[in-house]
């Protein structure tokens, strides 16, 4: 086979098909916005978490007054997959939201083209970690405020000032529990990520 044929029906008739692309985005975000509903809510595998019982120190420690019925949270990452059409595969990873678990991010990053950093509205303070570990690694990301109950505590603009990211970074509102609600989020993401690469 010449490198110019095509990659069909040389394999005892059948078509060889290219395996889509692998990419890697990272969902990340405060503590308890949504990123393992984000994954799970979109993978088409069951999805990898690494939940455990938030404990009595542990409450004591993030603040779950916004969140009083959550009992688990991301020790290490999420992970799920999704493939967005033949030559693409979005392959997630979840990151923890408490800023102790903080050393994990860069093993969790590597490699990864991009970023969806989940906000919840009610308390912006808890994202601006990921906003500044995005944008201290040059890293392209969108911001995905989630509508908890149907709404948010603030418009896009009032959000975008309050975390003071460039126009450029995209600020969109978004539900973790809607598959297709998350496949446009992160489609943004991707086409961040496109438009740096072609400079």
């Amino acid at each position: 086979m010449t490198p110019t044929e095509p990659l069909v029906g040389h394999f005892a008739g059948q078509a060889a098909v290219r395996p889509p692309l692998p990419v890697k985005l990272v969902v990340a975000g405060g503590f308890g916005v949504g990123k393992t509903t984000a994954v799970g809510s979109i993978s088409e595998i069951e999805p990898l978490t690494t939940e455990a019982a938030i404990t009595e120190v542990a409450a004591g420690v993030d603040d779950l007054s916004h969140t009083p019925r959550k009992t688990t949270t991301t020790v290490a990452m999420d992970f799920g997959c999704i493939t967005i059409d033949p030559t693409l595969k979005l392959y997630l990873f979840g990151t923890p939201g408490q800023e102790r678990f903080g050393f994990m991010w860069d093993d969790i990053v590597e490699g990864a083209v991009g970023g969806l950093v989940i906000v919840d509205t009610r308390r912006l303070d808890d994202c601006y970690a990921a906003v500044d570990y995005f944008e201290h690694k040059r890293i392209p990301f969108a911001v995905a405020v989630n509508a908890f109950d149907g709404q948010v505590e603030h418009g896009l603009d009032e959000v975008r000032w309050a975390l003071d990211v460039s126009e450029g970074v995209p600020v969109l509102v978004f539900d973790a529990r809607e598959r297709g609600s998350v496949r446009d989020a992160l489609l943004v993401v991707l086409e961040q990520a496109l438009a740096r690469s072609q400079g």
